[in-house]
């Protein structure tokens, strides 16, 4: 997903550069048989996007873990930046050239690998996404994502039963044209009960899924609607600029704020009280699920079920609500992932 996660402060100012590590000459690839690489061993394609953001650091590791423990070559290629489509159809016309028998790929954009994905799949190569799906979706043979609005609509129900009498709701986006992005905030919506019109919104605003955009989109915010006391965010970085907002102006411990992610230091967001309730998301599961099914198809040629397979979702919260499956922020230290 190209929404930017918060990582340490001297990560996030790297712009992260392509690599490329591949194994030596390959040879013809096709379901079924040894596959492209030296020795016999099959070869896999892994494009991945930004790693400077832990979220798809860990996704990528995750994955080459898994294809390396199968005694797989791994080729690697990585985005330079948060929707840099170019940078991957390089990469992958890289890896159709070296034959390899399956491409697992993080996609920078809905549409722009289509072709190239196109002509992968032509040559007998399986194309896994993760973290975000195609369009059309079946631009690749599977998808192994968090359903964004399953996301949503758990920590609208928590919101919703963790809120005021009289609630007055924020909405801090990231651009909706992203379908994650629109996905959560239209599972939030229904799972709090509302539209983006009903009269408990006070107000909305697009972030860049960064910790100064959702400071400052929050105070802007409660400048303009200082009743404000339901705070929806796209991510975990977005809450935690919202709550130091939110903080400055006195309102903490009065003010429901919600997220997404699962990072380490969302969870800390969650046992500190910063964030009432994430819904946290498995990166590393969508590589292994990948790589299994990857194994499938090099085995005998089985492809997996198309469309998007869910890799689940867990609500992180120390404070449980009635019908909604919570686990505690112990719990979520336990399975998060990035820097801890």
């Amino acid at each position: 997903m190209k929404i930017v996660r918060r990582a340490p402060a001297s990560l996030r100012i790297k712009v992260a550069a392509l690599t490329v590590a591949c194994g030596v000459a390959a040879v013809a690839c096709g379901p079924g048989g040894s596959g492209g690489g030296s020795g016999g061993s099959p070869k896999i394609g892994i494009v991945a996007l930004n790693l400077s953001n832990p979220f798809f650091g860990t996704l990528e590791n995750a994955t080459e873990k898994a294809a390396k423990a199968k005694g797989w070559k791994v080729m690697k290629a990585e985005a330079k930046t948060p929707g840099d489509s170019a940078t991957q159809v390089t990469a992958i016309e890289n890896m159709i050239a070296n034959k390899v028998k399956a491409i697992v790929v993080t996609p920078a954009n809905a549409t722009a690998l289509n072709g190239v994905l196109k002509q992968a799949k032509s040559k007998g190569i399986l194309v896994l996404t993760v973290n975000a799906a195609l369009d059309p979706t079946d631009a690749a043979d599977a998808t192994y994502a968090t359903d964004n609005v399953a996301a949503g609509e758990l920590i609208g129900k928590w919101a919703k039963a963790s809120a005021p009498k009289a609630p007055h709701v924020a909405l801090l986006d990231f651009d909706l044209s992203d379908k994650p992005a629109a996905d959560r905030h239209q599972g939030f919506l229904s799972g709090y009960g509302i539209t983006s019109k009903s009269p408990e919104v006070a107000g909305s605003a697009l972030t860049q899924g960064t910790e100064d955009t959702g400071q400052s989109a929050m105070e802007n915010l409660l400048s303009a609607h200082s009743d404000i006391n339901v705070v929806y965010t796209i991510n975990e970085p977005t809450a935690h600029g919202a709550y130091t907002a939110i903080k400055n102006k006195g309102l903490a411990g009065k003010t429901v704020l919600v997220s997404v992610d699962g990072a380490c230091s969302g969870v800390e967001d969650v046992k500190s009280g910063a964030i009432g309730a994430t819904a946290m998301q498995f990166p590393d599961k969508m590589g292994e699920m990948a790589v299994d099914a990857a194994a499938a198809y090099i085995k005998d040629g089985t492809k997996p079920k198309s469309g998007v397979i869910d890799s689940g979702t867990a609500l992180i919260t120390d404070h449980p609500v009635p019908g909604v499956a919570s686990q505690t922020s112990a719990w979520g230290l336990s399975h998060c992932w990035g820097p801890k």
